[in-house]
Order: structure tokens, then sequence, then C-alpha cells
């Protein structure tokens, strides 16, 4: 029983931390409707979000001694190798995400409508925070040792990570004219275009 609240408790966490998170990440689109307090606003959702995304990964992390057996679908008798492939993957993944956040200063966790556009990773990919962050969820499912959790992750990521982008850049598009609309010609979403360089 307590795996399938645990479980429960995963879906409904990862569902409001991905959902509430578009919101926090359209505060020029939330200004027309609510004004200058729409930043505020979006810096609470954003704070909120933190704690879902946190109890996402604690109930995923939680899968390891509650597993739902039906859907233990087992990838390796040992968990040596899953915590390397981890530790793998983390590395570079932590590095972007850090550098995004560092980059990004103060409006990773509080959008303010004085940010100027930045620097630093940014110049090569207008996601970096996204690219570090998200497939982290999994690499954490390999720790679970389940086939099902890592397809889940590969899953939502691939869906939510478009939609979370478009989102994202339509309202920083209303927040900075012209000018992100040159930066998206000369700067990949996710990946560097070196082509361009």
């Amino acid at each position: 029983m307590i795996e399938w609240i645990n479980f429960i408790a995963f879906l409904v966490s990862y569902f409001l931390f991905l959902f509430l998170y578009l919101f926090s990440i359209q505060p020029m689109k939330r200004e027309q409707k609510r004004g200058e307090k729409a930043w505020e606003e979006c810096k609470k959702i954003r704070m909120i979000c933190g704690i879902f995304e946190m109890t996402t990964l604690i109930t995923l992390l939680l899968w390891i001694p509650f597993p739902i057996d039906s859907l233990h679908w087992k990838i390796a008798d040992s968990y040596v190798p899953l915590i390397i492939i981890t530790i793998i993957l983390m590395i570079p993944l932590t590095l972007i995400m850090t550098k995004g956040i560092k980059d990004a200063g103060s409006e990773t966790l509080m959008p303010s409508k004085e940010t100027e556009m930045y620097g630093g990773i940014y110049e090569y990919i207008r996601h970096p925070q996204t690219l570090g962050e998200f497939p982290m969820f999994v690499a954490f499912a390999l720790l679970t040792n389940t086939w099902f959790l890592v397809i889940l992750n590969i899953i939502v990521i691939l869906i939510y990570t478009p939609i979370m982008v478009y989102f994202e850049e339509k309202d920083l598009t209303l927040r900075f004219g012209d000018k992100y609309r040159e930066y998206q010609k000369r700067t990949g979403a996710l990946f560097p275009k070196f082509w361009n360089k």
C-alpha cells in the first residue's frame, strides 16, 4: 500500500511541478492581465515549484525501498553500474545547470522586469538550465533500477520540454522584442548553433 501512496505522490508532485512551472515562466503574459504584481506572483509560484520538484525527486528515490512489483521492470542485478552511470550523467548535467543558474543570476528564482538578457552560457544556448535539469530526472530514475520510471521520465521530458520552451520563449519575446528574436536566430534552444558562430 505504501508503494502506491508513494507513486501517487510522485505523479501528483511531478504534475504540479511541471504545470506550475509553466505559469512561473510567463510573467509578461501575466502582467498584461494582473499588472505589476504578476512578477511577484511568478516568483512565489517558482518557489512552490521548487518544493514540488524536491518532492518529486524524493518520491522517485523512495521507489528503491518501496517498488511496485508489477511496474518494477528491473534494469540490472546490481546497483553498482547504475550508480556509476548516474554519476557519469550527473557531472556534466550539474555543470551545465549550475552555469545556467550562475549566468542567469537572481532571475532563476526571482523573475524581474528589470533583468536584461544574460551572457555567459546563454551566448551559446537559450535554455541551459533545462538542458541540465530535466535529464537529471532520468539519471535519478536509473537509481530506482526500473525501466518503467526511466521510460516514464524520458517520455515526460520529450513531451514537456518543447511545450515549456514554447511558452517561455513566447514570454521572452514579449519582454525583449526584436532583441530576443535576433538572439533566437543565432543561438540554439538546447544545443549550440556552431554553424552561426
